[in-house]
């Protein structure tokens, strides 16, 4: 048995994908390029603001960090990994899109033909609740996850249909596209976001509270050798495989398949608290800042029509 460093094994590509690192790369370029060059290009474009550069660059070391980084290959050597990246990616990267993204970027992005129609579903906020959380258990039924991380082009996609999913699912209370108007009030906000939490945890309890484990693809020795397809380059892990070096995630930790996975469930709990405590923090504030103002509105202009009634009394005195 040996410990997780051992995974230096893999070698420098599968470890740190220079690939992965390419594509944040050049997502941060086209990034800045747009925001920064060619703004006025764009109806209501306008400069790039610090915090939001801040976001977006934070946003993309965490996500090469996810899919990049040794994160990746440990996320299929352990649960524990791979439900990390599931709460990162969907949970927090997703949502702090909105706020990374200057709003006439979204408006230009929201209103192109076949992506308008796919936010419209957002209008009725319950459809992408149910869609993100129904497709997110599925995901994590063991014949469909031991299924597609079998398949690298099908993870890739079924990764990438989640995402938009969960960009989907954050939309009714993050973006700045629709008239304020148009927008839910700051409880139905809140109570979106402890539905978020209600609909994940019975895939979570599933997961924590299963008496053996769920998924071959982190116990049986073949499924876990085909799964590591997907990060380790054929050539590295054929050599790996002939020397007889590895045979099942066994030789890379002591620990078992079951606390693993009760593990991973329980880093998907916690975290997903502890982004949505942020998210409740950030929604209250805002719509009792929003409260404060329309108060404040309210009495100056009762204030404005007092003055205004008796300047009109004092000239009929």
């Amino acid at each position: 048995m040996e410990n997780l460093s051992s995974i230096s094994i893999f070698g420098f590509i599968a470890n740190w994908s220079p690939y992965f690192l390419a594509f944040t790369v050049f997502l941060t370029v086209a990034y800045f390029l747009i925001t920064k060059k060619w703004y006025d290009n764009f109806e209501g474009g306008r400069p790039l603001r610090n915090k939001e550069a801040m976001i977006f660059l934070t946003s993309m070391i965490l996500l090469y960090a996810m899919y990049g980084s040794p994160v990746d290959i440990l996320s299929h050597i352990l649960f524990s990994f791979h439900m990390l990246q599931m709460a990162v990616v969907f949970l927090l990267i997703a949502p702090l899109m909105y706020f990374a993204i200057p709003e006439y970027l979204w408006s230009y992005f929201v209103g192109l033909p076949v992506v308008k129609q796919f936010f419209a579903i957002a209008k009725k906020p319950l459809i992408p609740l149910i869609l993100f959380n129904g497709i997110f258990s599925i995901y994590h039924l063991p014949v469909v996850l031991d299924f597609l991380k079998q398949s690298g082009m099908l993870h890739s996609a079924f990764n990438v249909l989640l995402f938009a999913l969960a960009l989907l699912m954050f939309y009714p209370i993050f973006n700045r596209v629709e008239p304020q108007e148009r927008h839910m009030g700051g409880l139905f906000k809140l109570l979106y976001i402890f539905g978020i939490g209600a609909l994940l945890t019975p895939a979570c309890g599933l997961i924590i509270f299963a008496e053996q484990p769920l998924y071959r693809t982190y116990t049986d020795g073949d499924a876990w050798l085909a799964a590591m397809e997907l990060c380790v380059p054929s050539g590295v892990l054929d050599g790996l495989k002939g020397q007889g070096l590895i045979s099942g995630p066994e030789y890379f930790t002591n620990t078992t398949p079951i606390m693993d996975q009760q593990t991973g469930g329980i880093i998907m709990k916690v975290l997903q608290e502890v982004f949505f405590g942020f998210m409740l923090g950030y929604i209250f504030f805002n719509w009792y800042r929003n409260e404060r103002k329309d108060e404040d509105e309210v009495t100056r202009r009762s204030v404005e029509e007092a003055r205004l009634q008796k300047e009109l009394f004092n000239q009929y005195r």
